[in-house]
């Protein structure tokens, strides 16, 4: 049974589904049954993610793989085919691939492989597979071989080696020895297959000749080979004598103490075939979903979208690791071919975001290299045309496809001061004797200095996301995005004052211009939680959709420059509310795919929301007709940032911009320019919003997330860029000289968020110093509605036309 979900969340039942009859057994039911009693595939072993509101092991699997624990490996149930059970040992009678024992290709520290294959499982005829262990699932990787196997095509002034050169590790840096295991352990348990597993035997060997002179990064298309269709049809006929069996059943628990508040999962990617699974709303408990086609599976939590899990479920008779003939992602109704270059960036987008050492970390005195490593692993994919593509090494691909290893330039910052102040959700930052992560980040941007970091360990704050302050500059109110809290500390000292307890996951907090009331969008439930000013008791809250619909878990809302209305993304019903503050009262408008955050006109004309995953940007109207689309005004339009992407071949243009995971979006307290955060293409889209287009693209990093505009010295504005991946904050000028003309937007300097020796941090900083940059809150406020207010002492600081940016 799921367990009581908090206030705000709704319950639903388990979906077990039981696809045939069969039974799933333990170690020890295994052992008080003999062989024969075994039904045809049974022994498929669940894989159970635990969520956790740790780095990088959102989707905690239970194993650690490639430096991450989101990703688990299975082999698909078939019978006859124990291929990593170890009871038959692969040869090839002319030794020519010099294939090891399946036994013998242990990982560090975790010893060998075991011959008799899982614990309570291996040696039992008919077994099936299921989740592999560490060390199978390492050799599936390749991870043995890393140092072999990893940065063979890290020179881009050199050609890549030959897959020849590899030696004699080439049959397991192309998987052949999984592949024939599975072929000689269907030939030993069913007779009548023989003849077809002596074949594949052969036109292996052949396989393996015929690739010896290919490169190690460029992907082999099969049906060129002249063993390909031969060896192919081999492969398949067997499997009329090693027919599927049950699915593998993946399950997600939620509960304490790994995790303080509320989590959903959804698919993000899955096998054409395969089932779509979400919950409709956060919860906590257990749920589950059934794996019922070989391929790549990957999830994620729509409230929290960087938690990410993955499970690469492999079919023993094919060569490589399976990603399945067409993917289904959760994105535009897409299915595409598993060799699309949607696919492939969302794979590389997984391995930065669960694997620290991929992050980038960028240093104030000197460049260095960013090459992220990824499995070297041999992937097979299918092209448009249904053919079977060999990717013999992911990490040699990856290089060669995405340009690594990069340089990271030593960061310098803009020659421009800025006004104030700057604080950003450092959120990945780890600190001794919490068990919870993140920090608020202050930067001095008049001398560019990294000043404070709170980090909150009196009340281990866990996962910080989003800050604003009040209208005196006193407070600094703080979400705790993984938890039910909002906290106010003492802006000058740091000091913690109180927490409430708002509802599941606090996303993002505002204040009111009319009355300087807190609101706060409580990202777990339905509703928007008003406090006093000061945050000193809840007085109320504002639902955003109806109590009998669904939870609409609302993010990173906006507030007009009047303080009269809200306006907010609904991730789960996929719409925008327009809430009015005095009445209570509320109404919907239509967005794209999982809408995350708004930005609005100063002018309170119109508002834009950004659709996470349906790579475009909604325009709604708050009055007259405002939008603009195909250079009419007109209510609502979207703005499509994948006018320039095909999701399969990749960009059309090498200099048209483009983007896609979408977050945080604001427009410039001038109403001169809308910056859209994108995560997919670590770009920074520069938006007009007189004709709602987009002009140009800006670089950010690794998990581009979070904008805010702040003051800069003398006129104008910064908008400050924060990367969750990286360690590094991007400034951009949105109009360099002044002149009213955006094109010349640009990112005019970079800082390191890291502490320095002279910041003062609260607590012993441990890991991940810097990293994880989500909300920025520039102060003083220059939005119109704030900058009209800005307290004396701060005024003089800022120029007419910043106190009044559109009067």
């Amino acid at each position: 049974m799921r367990a009581q979900a908090p206030p705000g969340a709704r319950r639903f039942r388990l979906k077990a589904v039981l696809s045939i009859a069969v039974i799933t057994v333990g170690a020890s039911s295994v052992a008080a049954l003999p062989a024969a009693a075994f039904p045809v595939g049974v022994g498929p072993v669940p894989i159970t993610f635990n969520l956790n509101d740790s780095n990088g092991n959102w989707f905690d699997s239970g194993i650690e793989l490639f430096g991450g624990k989101s990703l688990a490996v299975a082999e698909l149930p078939r019978l006859g085919t124990s291929a990593l059970d170890g009871g038959i040992v692969p040869s090839i009678p002319d030794g020519s691939l010099a294939l090891p024992d399946p036994g013998t290709l242990g990982l560090p520290g975790l010893g060998k492989l075991p011959t008799g294959g899982l614990p309570g499982l291996g040696g039992l005829p008919g077994l099936g597979g299921g989740l592999l262990n560490p060390a199978q699932a390492g050799n599936m990787l390749n991870l043995n071989l890393v140092d072999q196997l990893t940065g063979l095509a890290s020179d881009p002034t050199k050609a890549a080696p030959s897959l020849g050169s590899l030696g004699g590790v080439l049959g397991q840096a192309l998987g052949l020895d999984k592949t024939l295991a599975a072929v000689q352990s269907l030939g030993a348990s069913k007779p009548e297959a023989k003849a077809e597993t002596v074949k594949a035997e052969g036109l292996l060997n052949q396989f393996a000749q015929q690739v010896s002179t290919l490169p190690v990064d460029a992907p082999i298309s099969l049906d060129s080979l002249p063993v390909g269709l031969d060896l192919q049809k081999t492969l398949d006929d067997l499997k009329k004598f090693a027919v599927k069996g049950p699915a593998i059943t993946a399950s997600f628990k939620i509960a304490q103490p790994n995790n303080a508040s509320l989590h959903d999962i959804t698919s993000l990617i899955r096998p054409e075939g395969a089932p779509f699974f979400e919950q409709m709303g956060a919860f906590a408990g257990e749920d589950s979903t059934q794996l019922t086609e070989p391929g790549l599976y990957a999830w994620t939590c729509t409230i929290h979208p960087y938690m990410l899990g993955a499970t690469v479920v492999d079919d023993p008779l094919t060569i490589g690791l399976d990603f399945g003939k067409n993917l289904q992602v959760t994105s535009r109704n897409l299915t595409v071919p598993s060799s699309a270059d949607v696919i492939q960036n969302l794979v590389k987008i997984f391995f930065t975001a669960t694997v620290q050492n991929n992050w980038q970390k960028y240093s104030t005195t000197e460049s260095s290299s960013y090459n992220p490593v990824f499995p070297p692993a041999p992937i097979l994919q299918y092209d448009a045309a249904g053919k079977p593509v060999l990717i013999p090494n992911l990490d040699a691909y990856y290089d060669k496809k995405f340009g690594f290893p990069k340089t990271l330039d030593k960061l310098t910052p803009p020659k421009t001061p800025g006004v104030g102040e700057v604080w950003v959700d450092t959120q990945m930052e780890e600190y001794a004797g919490k068990s919870k992560v993140g920090a608020a980040t202050k930067i001095n941007v008049e001398d560019w200095t990294i000043d404070r970091k709170i980090s909150g360990s009196s009340i281990n704050m866990n996962n910080p996301h989003n800050m604003w302050t009040d209208q005196d500059y006193k407070y600094l109110y703080q979400t705790q995005w993984f938890d039910d809290k909002l906290s106010v500390f003492d802006r000058s000292t740091g000091q913690h004052l109180r927490t409430f307890q708002v509802g599941p996951d606090p996303s993002h907090v505002m204040t009111r211009t009319d009355n300087d009331k807190v609101q706060v969008a409580i990202n777990g439930g339905t509703d928007v939680v008003e406090l006093s000013p000061g945050a000193t008791k809840i007085e109320r809250r504002l639902p955003v959709g109806p109590a009998d619909a669904p939870p609409q878990h609302p993010h990173a809302f906006w507030l007009t420059a009047d303080g009269k209305t809200t306006l907010t993304p609904n991730v789960n019903p996929y719409d925008a509310t327009v809430l009015d503050n005095e009445t209570g009262t509320w109404h919907k408008e239509p967005t794209g795919e999982l809408p995350i955050a708004t930005g609005a006109m100063s002018d309170q004309s119109k508002f834009y929301m950004a659709d996470f995953l349906g790579a475009d940007i909604a325009c709604v109207s708050l009055k007259e007709n405002a939008c603009v689309k195909d250079g009419k005004k007109v209510h609502d339009a979207r703005i499509d940032l994948w006018g320039n992407y095909d999701p399969v071949k990749g960009r059309t243009s090498s200099t048209a911009p483009w983007g896609g995971l979408t977050i945080q979006l604001p427009v410039s307290p001038d109403d001169k320019a809308l910056l859209a955060a994108n995560t997919y293409s670590a770009t920074v889209s520069v938006i007009d919003p007189k004709t709602d287009k987009v002009i140009k693209d800006l670089p950010c990093n690794a998990g581009c997330h979070g904008i805010n505009f702040g003051a800069k010295k003398g006129g104008g504005y910064y908008a400050y860029v924060s990367n969750k991946f990286s360690n590094a904050m991007q400034v951009i000028d949105i109009d360099p000289n002044n002149d009213g003309n955006i094109s010349d937007a640009a990112v005019v300097g970079q800082l390191v968020v890291s502490s320095t020796p002279n910041t003062k941090v609260e607590g012993t900083i441990t890991g991940a110093n810097g990293f994880g940059g989500q909300g920025v809150l520039p102060i003083p406020l220059v939005y119109n509605g704030w900058s009209q207010k800005v307290p004396a002492g701060w005024r003089e600081k800022l120029t007419p036309a910043q106190l009044n940016p559109i009067g």
